[in-house]
């Protein structure tokens, strides 16, 4: 067994090679996700009237997750095959998305897309956390944040990917346009399936040497919440409900953003879905600039300058309401937000008492941020509902300074801690 687990440690891919394929895989999931927020709105809106029970709907899948993100990221560790503990499920799970993603827009009624909707929702979720614990399985501590920045730089890209297939296809196109992002899915699964074995990873293989030393291989779901709630340090909740309301004020922004742009700005939605495209690239420059920020400044700080940028950026976008403005203001609010995407899910990781638990704190890093991102969309559309599109970009600004204000607390319990870990 020893020999087994030297040479499976000996034949790991190297840190570059990992990363890369785990940023493949984020970009091929994501790629479906934006062009999901991006046109599956308009679609609803053939058949529902209200801006908040489309807001509602479109955060359905981020309620799913709620549940669904957790309960596969402890099953995941709790897993143990030779081809590893991630992805097994992937393997299956991505071609599956792929099919269900095609007929969105071939539905006839609200109950038919709802209910495909809800179908693609379940499977994909499920493999969002498999993906994103690669990085910790694979990735030590002190390089997280870059190989995070590198996965996020991808999963970014798909922003500029569902732009421009909004402005190229959508509006000659509109139902074969969804087979494009469900390719990319397809053919990224089986390189992933042929190129990475997450059993040769350091996290599995610690996780195997936990499993010697305890007396059961499972670590319960409830066990691992119980930790969390109960422990004296409040460190890690606060850096839920942190991301939990910046999560509502992320998803609100983009899942909003296309019938935004037709109803407040009077574009066309081709037009309206391409309004995210240059924010994409602003994102995927500040990404890596942010990871590097957070290991001179400290992740607390670089997460809270970049949450305010946003907010910053969001005001300003209410009270000059122009197409070029709402461009230029996205673009600034991408680059506040890479400051906090970029490491709030590094510092949950560090948080994290084990190796063996790593998929269940991605579970909940996801069950957190989804939640902001079912609650956020629908409470920004009810307030649109009340007051106009107009002012949409303003309430979006004040969910996000209420994550600011945890965020101060939270850091002002590390600075008690005097931990190296969130630094």
């Amino acid at each position: 067994m020893a020999e087994m687990k030297t040479r499976d440690v000996a034949a790991s891919p190297s840190h570059r090679t990992i990363t890369f394929f785990i940023a493949l895989t984020l970009f091929a999931q994501e790629s479906t996700w934006n062009f999901y927020d991006n046109q599956v709105p308009v679609l609803l809106r053939e058949h529902v009237a209200s801006a908040a029970l489309v807001g509602a709907l479109m955060g359905m899948d981020n309620l799913l997750g709620i549940f669904i993100q957790p309960w596969i990221g402890n099953r995941s560790d709790n897993t143990r095959t030779r081809w590893g503990r991630r992805v097994p499920y992937l393997a299956v799970g991505m071609p599956l998305a792929a099919v269900l993603f095609v007929f969105l827009p071939w539905t006839t009624s609200a109950a038919m897309l709802i209910a495909v909707m809800v179908g693609y929702a379940l499977v994909a979720n499920t493999m969002r956390p498999l993906a994103e614990s690669l990085v910790p399985d694979f990735i030590p501590p002190e390089r997280r944040s870059r190989a995070n920045a590198i996965v996020k730089i991808a999963a970014a890209l798909t922003i500029i990917v569902a732009s421009l297939i909004s402005l190229l296809v959508v509006d000659d196109h509109p139902k074969a346009s969804f087979a494009i992002p469900a390719a990319i899915l397809l053919a990224v699964t089986a390189v992933v399936v042929v190129k990475v074995r997450d059993s040769r990873s350091t996290g599995y293989q610690q996780a195997l040497a936990s499993d010697a030393e305890s007396e059961t291989a499972r670590v319960p779901f409830r066990e691992v919440v119980t930790d969390l709630v109960t422990d004296r340090d409040r460190r890690r909740v606060l850096l839920l409900l942190t991301v939990m309301l910046f999560g509502g004020a992320w998803f609100a922004s983009r899942s909003l953003i296309t019938p935004y742009g037709m109803e407040a700005l009077d574009l066309t939605r081709g037009e309206a879905g391409g309004l995210t495209l240059p924010s994409g690239i602003a994102y995927v420059v500040a990404a890596y600039p942010a990871a590097l920020l957070a290991e001179r400044f400290g992740r607390l700080k670089t997460m809270g300058v970049g949450m305010a940028l946003f907010a910053a950026a969001m005001a300003a976008g209410a009270v000059v309401r122009t197409p070029t403005a709402t461009v230029i203001v996205f673009c600034v609010a991408a680059v506040g937000a890479a400051g906090f995407l970029i490491n709030a899910a590094v510092a949950l990781w560090n948080l994290a008492p084990s190796s063996r638990v790593l998929g269940t704190y991605t579970g909940l890093y996801a069950v957190t941020w989804y939640l902001g991102g079912f609650g956020g969309p629908a409470l920004i559309g009810g307030v649109v509902d009340l007051t106009g599109w107009d002012g949409m970009l303003l309430d979006i600004a004040v969910l996000a300074v209420l994550a600011i204000l945890v965020v101060a607390r939270l850091g002002r319990l590390q600075r008690r801690a005097n931990s190296p870990i969130l630094k």
